[in-house]
Order: C-alpha cells, then sequence, then structure tokens
C-alpha cells in the first residue's frame, strides 16, 4: 500500500507516537488537572510537556498560550467567533478550507460581520497588497490559510502580518497544512492566532489540534465548563490555558501529540522541508510524463507544501482515485477536499468536480513516487481507466 492522504491526516506514524498513546492508556489513565494523586500529577505533566514542545516548535515564550482543542477546526471556530463582534468586518482569501469559511459565512448570514473574500491567483497565491486594499476602519481580523490544502501554495504570512498589525487589526493563521511541514515563528510573523492540527504534519493521533493565542488577544470562550482549577467558582477561569479548555483533555492523544512534535524537532523542520520538496519536484516530474494530465498551483516545490493536485483529460477524477487505490493500492483523494473555494479559484469547481489530490508526507519515498507514475500512465493508457461517463 502507498499511502498519498498525509494532508488529511499523516499516516504511518513514529513509533514513538503510538507508545506514548498505548502507555498513557495503560499507566497513566487519569485525568490531568483534576486529582492530587499520583496518576493525575503524572497526566498533568504530560499537557505541559506537550504545550512546551509546541511552544518551542512555534516560537512562543509562553507554553500557558497554547491552547489545546480537539481539532484544528475548533481552534478556528473559537478564534474566529471568540474575537468578533457585531459590526466587525473580516478579510479571508478564496482558497480557504470550509473550517474557515462556514463559520464566517454564518456569521455574515447571521449579520453579525462583513465579509470580504480576496481572490487568489490561479495558483493560489495571495497578494498582500489585495489584502491591504480592503482593509476598512472596523476591519477586526484577517484569516489567511499558510498553505493551500488544494494545491499546497505557501502564502506570504509574514508580510499579510506586518500590514495586518500596522491597520491595528489581527492575523488568524490556519496552519493544519504547514505544521510540522514549514518553519513558523509567530512574533515574528506578526501572527496574532495560530490554528494548528495535530494528526497531519505534526504526526499525533487524530483529535488533536490547538490554538496559539498571541499576548494582548483576548477571546471569549467557545465552551465553558470544568477545568480542575477554580472550583469554588460557577463562571469560567480567567487565566490561560484554563480558560479556553473546558472538560477533559485528550491525554493519550496530547500524549502522542507530544511525541510527534518531539519527532518533527529531531528531523528538523529545514531537513523536512528539504525532503519533501524533492519529493514534490518527483511527483511533478512524473505527472509531466503522463499524457493529458494537467496539475494545479505553483508547479513549484519552493512555493509549496507536498500537496500536488491533478486531473487527467476526459477521465472522471473520482474513478481516476478508485482506481489508483483499488487496483494499484495508490490511496489518494478526489473531489473538492472541503475547499469549493480553491476549486473555484483554479478553475476546477464546475469543469472537472475537483482534482486528484497526491500529499506526501515524512514517510513516502521516491520508489513510491516512481510507481505511482508508472500506473498512472499504465491507468490512463487504459480504455477502462476512469473514462468520464
Amino acid at each position: 500500500m502507498v499511502y498519498f492522504d498525509n494532508a488529511a491526516t499523516s499516516h504511518p506514524k513514529p513509533e514513538s507516537v503510538y507508545a506514548a498513546v498505548d502507555h498513557f492508556q495503560r499507566q497513566i489513565g487519569a485525568s490531568p488537572g483534576r486529582s492530587g494523586h499520583r496518576l493525575g500529577i503524572a497526566a498533568g505533566r504530560v499537557m505541559l510537556e506537550s504545550r512546551e514542545r509546541l511552544a518551542c516548535l512555534f516560537n512562543v515564550a509562553d507554553p500557558a498560550r497554547v491552547i489545546f482543542t480537539p481539532s484544528c477546526t475548533e481552534a478556528l471556530n473559537l478564534a474566529i467567533k471568540g474575537l468578533v463582534h457585531p459590526g466587525d468586518h473580516v478579510v479571508t482569501s478564496s482558497i480557504e478550507h470550509n473550517s474557515v469559511m462556514r463559520p464566517l459565512r454564518r456569521l455574515e448570514a447571521d449579520k453579525i460581520i462583513e465579509l470580504t473574500v480576496v481572490a487568489c491567483s490561479r495558483q493560489g497565491r495571495l497578494d498582500p497588497s489585495d489584502v491591504r486594499k480592503h482593509l476598512r476602519p472596523n476591519t477586526r481580523l484577517v484569516v489567511v490559510t499558510h498553505a493551500s490544502n488544494v494545491v499546497g501554495t505557501i502564502q506570504p504570512v509574514g508580510d499579510i502580518g506586518g500590514l495586518v498589525r500596522k491597520h491595528g487589526a489581527r492575523l488568524l493563521v490556519d496552519a493544519a497544512q504547514s505544521g510540522g511541514a514549514v518553519p513558523i515563528d509567530v512574533p515574528g510573523m506578526g501572527i496574532d492566532l495560530l490554528a494548528f492540527s495535530g494528526h497531519k504534519g505534526l504526526l499525533g493521533p487524530q483529535g488533536t489540534g490547538g490554538l496559539v493565542i498571541g499576548e494582548g488577544v483576548e477571546l471569549n470562550t467557545l465552551i465553558e465548563g470544568g477545568t480542575g482549577s477554580r472550583s469554588q467558582h460557577e463562571v469560567q477561569p480567567a487565566h490561560l490555558p484554563d480558560r479556553y479548555e473546558g472538560g477533559t483533555l485528550n491525554g493519550p492523544g496530547i500524549a502522542g501529540l507530544a511525541e510527534g512534535v518531539a519527532y518533527v524537532r529531531q528531523l528538523g523542520l529545514q531537513g523536512i522541508q528539504k525532503a519533501l520538496q524533492e519529493l514534490t519536484a518527483l511527483t511533478l516530474e512524473e505527472l509531466a510524463r503522463t499524457p493529458g494530465t494537467c496539475v494545479y498551483g505553483p508547479g513549484d516545490p519552493s512555493k509549496q507544501t507536498a500537496v500536488v493536485s491533478f486531473t487527467i483529460e476526459g477521465k472522471d477524477t473520482a474513478a481516476v482515485s478508485t482506481i489508483l487505490d483499488e487496483r494499484f493500492g495508490i490511496l489518494t483523494r478526489a473531489g473538492l477536499q472541503c475547499s469549493p473555494g480553491a476549486h473555484r479559484t483554479i478553475g476546477t469547481f464546475r469543469r472537472t468536480g475537483g482534482t486528484v489530490r497526491v500529499s506526501l508526507g515524512v514517510f513516502n519515498t521516491q520508489e513510491e513516487i516512481r510507481f505511482f507514475g508508472d500506473c498512472l500512465r499504465e491507468l490512463q493508457a487504459s480504455a477502462d481507466g476512469g473514462r468520464d461517463a
């Protein structure tokens, strides 16, 4: 089996991740921050160690500003709904994931915010000058993805962060695809809020994610509940991270996430980025050798993550993905990838109903990519190889 769906969830995980999840379940098992006994204290240490590793990875001085959530989706909802007020204006881009667009569209429909969607280029790039043009006196928030989950385009977040800060607004970055794949410096890039996924490039288990809340940023809570602290009060504690972490945390998942982050730091982000760029370049070469193939996005490994979307002339994308799986054991993702705006931007929303997406991870190899190229050419030449109905 060849797994090329790492933009959805990375697989496999480092052995240390599996071991950490198993150890927490078997040897700790208690709720962090709830009990003063040895297992409760041990669980709390695991949470703290994971926060510290994430803070180091993102260059965040205070680990308490790393808030755990069950997903990047919930982190984005917390950031968006916790920051905006009635009458605020929000700016975002045309290639955002539905985890950004759906909460924004809901707030727009409820007449809480005004929303401007800035068009990206056909390669998926957001021009900072276009963002600047759409800032208003009441612009409170700018939301951008760091890297597209459809075409991998890496956005100039540092440039956008500078102009947003100068304007007096806040910048929320969706790092679901970039965390663990490219370097991220929260204060250095002018990021006020960073939402991240634990189960993609950070190599942790599903059910993990989080939100980094920058210095001076105040959010309303999304949920309230037990925290194990200030239990005498029936209002949510004001201190971090407890203010935003009502309910029992995913101890086994966060234990695994800590080891995933440790693995990323051990390999080094520069080394990971270089290796993934080499794999991306080879993928682009194999696609270029396949007749009738159209590749979307930058087509330049230095300008994108290891996410490559393509179509084959005359072939149904869903059928191509299915045949790659069933005939060759190659796992990809077809369709709109939860980002209809991105497909409108690159021209694949109506014309092809999406793309076939190949997304690579640290455990993929050049041999797998060459095999993929051979299989794709065999599929392309076959009479039943995903022909349009």
